[in-house]
């Protein structure tokens, strides 16, 4: 209300002004009258422009955010996992790299309660040390790709405090809100182009198929909704530019995009009930295993049209709820067959997850870990490159 006052009490000198400049013209007209034949026009009042207001307009849905963001980058093995540097200088020029191909966004995880050698971001408690060396270098990469106009999805990664021990208490809520609390805070005024995501692929007591729960099991999804609204509301509740920025929920079972029925069966079970347009579904494939795991082989290459029919099937069902998908990770890894990465079957499986996801609305942010899923590699001059061209023949027309 008090911006209105403002605005009102403004308007109302503007229009007292004016009356007081059109009684003054009536008299020096009737004297010019009288004394002089010749009329006066009188002079206008100047103009006072009013401030522009900034209103949640400015902020856009999860729907055009998502195809805004086309087609993007994870930064892997770095503020999640430390075998690259976190130096910021090396890591412009990978940003630079990915932008001059036509990607728009990038994805960062980030581990702040877990690894790191007891090195971390947040205390056990979910307080973040702002002035930690690498939450310095985090900030600076992000501003560094906003400030190229690029989106940027930052999340919380490898928590396994949280993976391996919620229960739905006070002990692991208080601190996961703690965390996301401290995070949306910080970054508060950031435009649209910061989005969150709440958790990356919950597994283990939210369910998977490696020794956890059952995806299946009824707890596990009830667990894996409930942490994810923890965060959602924690991130909201900060309210300004938060209450409108896109926030991303995940499926259990490592993120698997075969689990969004299951984990989201309904409207009223997404956080805001369904009548959030700033939310968003991240969701993550590496399916089949036994073609993209780093195990995995050439000769079970299931086919283009199997793969794609898996994301189509994914995308039809987020559009019966009205919110729109981002596929956080995607790729081929191989271990002991590293040379079956340089193939034409491996980079029709990247083209085939890239367009299929853009012709669905959904942005596809393709896994480099400069390991197992490497795109990219350094030359003899130090700068970087891409390896066996599967990024060149994804972003191609």
């Amino acid at each position: 209300m008090g911006q209105l006052v403002c605005k009102y009490s403004k308007s109302g000198k503007i229009v007292s002004h004016l009356l007081k400049t059109f009684i003054f013209s009536m008299l020096l007209l009737a004297c010019s009258k009288e004394n002089n034949p010749v009329a006066i026009t009188p002079t206008p009042p100047p103009v006072v422009p009013l401030p522009p207001v900034v209103t949640p307009t400015t902020f856009v849905s999860a729907a055009a955010v998502i195809y805004s963001m086309g087609t993007g980058f994870n930064l892997g093995n770095t503020f999640d996992y430390s075998l690259q540097s976190t130096n910021p200088t090396t890591i412009y020029p990978i940003i630079d790299l990915y932008m001059n191909t036509g990607m728009r966004h990038i994805r960062i995880p980030v581990t702040w309660m877990d690894g790191f050698s007891g090195n971390m971001l947040a205390d056990a408690n979910g307080n973040i040390n702002l002035t930690h060396p690498r939450f310095i270098e985090l900030k600076a990469v992000i501003d560094y790709a906003i400030n190229k106009g690029m989106f940027v999805v930052l999340n919380t990664h490898h928590e396994h405090w949280l993976n391996n021990n919620y229960n739905g208490t006070a002990q692991y809520e208080n601190a996961f809100k703690n965390l996301w609390t401290g995070i949306s805070t910080h970054f508060k005024d950031y435009s649209h182009r910061l989005i969150f995501e709440v958790l990356n692929e919950p597994h283990g007591v939210f369910g998977d198929w490696s020794g956890g729960a059952s995806p299946s099991n009824s707890n596990a999804l009830e667990l894996t909704r409930r942490i994810n609204k923890v965060a959602y509301n924690a991130i909201r509740l900060t309210a300004g530019l938060n209450s409108y920025r896109v926030i991303m929920v995940s499926t259990n079972g490592m993120d698997n995009h075969n689990q969004l029925d299951d984990v989201y069966s309904s409207l009223a079970s997404l956080p805001g009930g369904g009548a959030d347009k700033y939310l968003s579904f991240d969701v993550h494939t590496y399916d089949p295993w036994a073609f993209c795991g780093q195990p995995g082989s050439n000769a079970s290459w299931p086919g283009s049209s199997s793969i794609a029919n898996s994301l189509r099937t994914v995308a039809t069902y987020a559009k019966s709820l009205n919110v729109p998908v981002n596929y956080g990770e995607f790729g081929v890894g191989r271990d002991a067959n590293a040379l079956e990465r340089n193939t034409n079957i491996v980079r029709e499986y990247y083209r085939t997850m890239r367009l299929t996801c853009l012709s669905e609305k959904m942005s596809p942010t393709v896994w480099d870990d400069r390991g197992w899923f490497g795109l990219i590699g350094n030359s003899a001059s130090s700068s970087y490159n891409f390896v066996h061209n599967i990024v060149p023949t994804m972003m191609a027309p």
